[in-house]
């Protein structure tokens, strides 16, 4: 018997045993594991007659039920989502009238370059960065809670059974969570992946995740078009990241990188109730990472483009590569130049608006102007924050997956396919909503 006739044998096999169990094999075997070792644990190990329920077990019975987890994993990243917003709202109201404020009397200032620096360059572009602090904080301060108290691993559990259904398993998972921070620092943490098809492809679906450089352009578009549902919007943008990571990571592994992938062994830690300074703690460490940001690349960034188009140069250059996106509703000149900075990080996407299309109300309201000058409507929007979710990674991510990877190849792989998924998707979403719209 041949290979080929082999591996035939072996996949009649498998889906034999899924249409008669329901389920597929791993799943199986791991089931039949866990059996025996039960059984041989009543045999050996002698217990108190009634043992007694821990709290974290009644709670466990609910989140790692097998048809429950899942939603009771979606509902509660929602309620993050929904706590971030409603709680900041007031907050970033109050740094944008201060920086309305302070646009107002760069205005005054003489020579009038230095004025337009000021105000539509640093407090428009960095400013409307800035703003955001707070819905950066107070996600950094939800996702702590989350993993101070132990859930976060459990999340990585009830998606095992999922990720092996598409050749990956909970660890990786575990790294695509990370992505919700830093894709950089979720990049490197799959090294504690050891099957290396695994490694490989849990690094290339990584960006697709919804990191912190993204949320400020998610919380922009959804204050200005989205009122009364931002934290639906900015939840469906981190699940559309999520499933098309998985969809994307089957396809990879079917076609790209086929072979047995790993197993999963994680310690299940009992739940605690996190501390005030732990979870503060790590809210400034992520968020002190994107101060640094808005304090050195984006100011760059926006000074760089205040200067380009202070001198004309920056339209020339969005006019060439806007005809590209039109497709998408986005097809003018300064959306073209935001994606092109975006690439440098995400955050000088709202920078790049803020320099742009800098007004009275730019500093603080910016969204408004946004579907004032560029006519945008809801459903652009939403073509545009998906394009911002898929498309091409920062230079950043894309220079620790070169490193981990060992290759050009693969971060040249990832520039060509997020770009081209970002822009079918928001094709996509614009032209089918369009039909209803």
């Amino acid at each position: 018997m041949d290979n080929t006739e082999v591996l035939r044998v072996k996949d009649e096999s498998l889906e034999h045993l899924r249409k008669v169990h329901g389920d597929d094999a791993e799943t199986l075997i791991a089931d039949a594991r866990y059996g025996f070792i039960s059984g041989l644990m009543k045999d050996v190990l002698v217990k108190p007659a009634v043992e007694k329920e821990t709290v974290t077990d009644k709670i466990d019975r609910l989140i790692l039920n097998r048809w429950l987890g899942i939603p009771v994993f979606l509902a509660i990243l929602y309620g993050v989502f929904e706590f971030t917003f409603v709680v900041s709202a007031p907050l970033v109201s109050w740094i944008n009238m201060g920086l309305d404020w302070l646009a107002g009397l760069a205005t005054g200032v003489s020579p009038a370059w230095l004025s337009s620096l000021l105000s539509e360059g640093i407090i428009g572009g960095v400013g409307a960065v800035l703003s955001f602090i707070p819905v950066i904080f107070l996600l950094y301060i939800a996702l702590s809670i989350l993993e101070d108290t132990g859930y976060l691993s459990r999340a990585a559990f009830v998606m095992d059974r999922l990720m092996h259904r598409i050749g990956l398993h909970g660890r990786s998972f575990v790294t695509l969570m990370l992505g919700f921070g830093c894709s950089v620092a979720a990049v490197m943490s799959s090294r504690t992946i050891d099957n290396p098809r695994d490694r490989l492809v849990t690094i290339l679906v990584t960006p697709l995740m919804s990191c912190g450089a993204k949320l400020p352009v998610y919380a922009l578009l959804a204050a200005a078009f989205f009122t009364a549902y931002q934290g639906l919007v900015v939840f469906s943008m981190y699940a559309i990241g999520v499933i098309l990571a998985i969809l994307m990571a089957w396809l990879f592994r079917k076609r790209l990188v086929p072979g047995e992938s790993g197993h999963f062994v994680m310690e299940l830690p009992p739940y605690r109730l996190p501390t005030v300074i732990t979870v503060l703690a790590h809210m400034w460490e992520r968020g002190w990472a994107f101060l640094s940001r808005a304090g050195t690349l984006i100011f760059g960034a926006v000074v760089l483009i205040w200067m380009l188009n202070y001198f004309d140069v920056l339209e020339h250059i969005g006019r060439a590569i806007a005809p590209v996106f039109s497709a998408a509703g986005f097809g003018q000149w300064e959306s073209a130049v935001a994606l092109v900075f975006g690439v440098l990080a995400k955050e000088a996407v709202v920078g790049t608006f803020g320099t742009l299309l800098t007004g009275t109300e730019a500093a603080g309201g910016f969204g408004h102007v946004i579907g004032t000058q560029l006519g945008w409507t809801p459903l652009v929007a939403f073509a545009f924050m998906t394009m911002i979710l898929l498309y091409v990674p920062c230079v950043a991510t894309l220079s620790i997956i070169k490193k981990e990877t060992g290759s050009w190849k693969w971060m040249l792989f990832t520039i060509a396919y997020t770009l081209a998924l970002g822009w079918v998707a928001a094709t996509l979403i614009y032209q089918i909503g369009s039909l209803f719209l």
